[in-house]
């Protein structure tokens, strides 16, 4: 029987929990703050932690902290369970580690069913450290994903979904890069700072993107932000679990290499762009890019700060506003606001 550490300092819900739990056959530890949660953690070693954020004494954060820090704990499955929603908390919690992310109220199935993931996944890979490497491609020859599209449906389904306003940040450069995201919805840039301290973006990023890559083998921190140039909508997943995936299938692994190979083609033809074309063709083709990606067609109004269109063709913004100008008075777009219309499409793709 498997045995779970239940963290939370609501009494009601604390012991309704855990008899949800002990009627799902599992063996249920409670602790009714995080320091009493610490010493629990440590003296049973639990096989799952649930554990909420807000509480006396030491807040969740603070448990997790504590747990990742010991050997003896740090293998530990995490899941937070908690009222607080707000993006930002749901990012600081996996950045540190934590498996998964429950809020109040909770439906009871969502809550077993991330326990029985989790667990099981920890039982994966506590086979491949104990080098059951056999017996492990058994295991998941169904489960693992054979193809991209099957990776994406295991984001959704093992990940966790998180919701940003427009001009929120993901991450920020520097933070630990413990996580990659699948972009479900929105638009996201990602970029960095030159050293005369101009906002230079490296990448736009629309909905079935993936984001957020860095060494799978070493916890190296983000070297660019993330935000979002939209209301968006992502999904994270631990580079654990998907270098696991990797692994096993070498079907997943070359398409993804490829993906990152186009990935990395895209950014050299913009550095070379940014590098060499006119201020005219520089503006041309970024407004091209946005339409792309944030209308899918180049008919529909574009709506985007004239800062994040100069900041991705790599030139002023009084520059870009200048021949803004310019293709509107030559009838090449219309401009009403913030919004900028595409009137004549093929004379913007040949702008030299």
């Amino acid at each position: 029987m498997k045995k779970i550490l239940l963290i939370e300092d609501d009494t009601a819900l604390r012991e309704n929990t855990a008899e949800l739990l002990e009627l799902s056959d599992y063996n249920v530890i409670t602790a009714a703050n995080g320091r009493l949660g610490i010493e629990q953690a440590f003296k049973e070693i639990p096989d799952i932690v649930v554990c909420d954020i807000m509480m006396p004494e030491i807040d969740g954060y603070g448990v997790l902290e504590a747990l990742a820090s010991n050997e003896k704990t740090t293998h530990i499955p995490f899941i937070f369970l908690t009222a607080k929603t707000e993006h930002k908390e749901i990012r600081k919690g996996m950045d540190m580690g934590a498996d998964d992310y429950l809020t109040k109220p909770f439906d009871e199935g969502d809550l077993i069913s991330a326990i029985e993931s989790r667990l099981a996944k920890s039982a994966i890979l506590s086979m491949r450290t104990n080098g059951a490497s056999i017996n492990l491609d058994v295991v998941e020859d169904e489960d693992t994903p054979r193809n991209l599209n099957q990776l994406k449906n295991y984001f959704c389904d093992e990940g966790t979904i998180a919701n940003y306003k427009k001009g929120d940040t993901i991450y920020r450069a520097g933070d630990h890069s413990n996580n990659i995201f699948l972009l479900l919805k929105g638009v996201v840039k990602t970029h960095t700072m030159d050293d005369n301290v101009k906002e230079l973006i490296t990448g736009l990023y629309k909905a079935d993107d993936f984001l957020g890559f860095t060494s799978f083998e070493d916890n190296l921190p983000y070297a660019e932000s993330a935000t979002a140039v939209e209301d968006v909508e992502l999904v994270s997943l631990s580079k654990t679990y998907l270098k696991d995936i990797l692994i096993k299938s070498k079907d997943v692994t070359l398409e993804l290499m490829n993906l990152l190979s186009d990935n990395l083609t895209d950014i050299k033809q913009q550095l070379v762009r940014m590098a060499y074309s006119s201020v005219r063709k520089k503006t041309a083709s970024t407004i091209i890019q946005f339409a792309e990606i944030m209308n899918k067609n180049t008919s529909a109004p574009l709506r985007i700060s004239r800062n994040d269109l100069a900041a991705t063709a790599g030139i002023a913004t009084e520059s870009l506003i200048r021949t803004l100008s310019e293709f509107k008075k030559n009838g090449i777009i219309e401009i009403e606001g913030r919004d900028i219309h595409i009137v004549d499409l093929e004379r913007l793709k040949f702008i030299e």
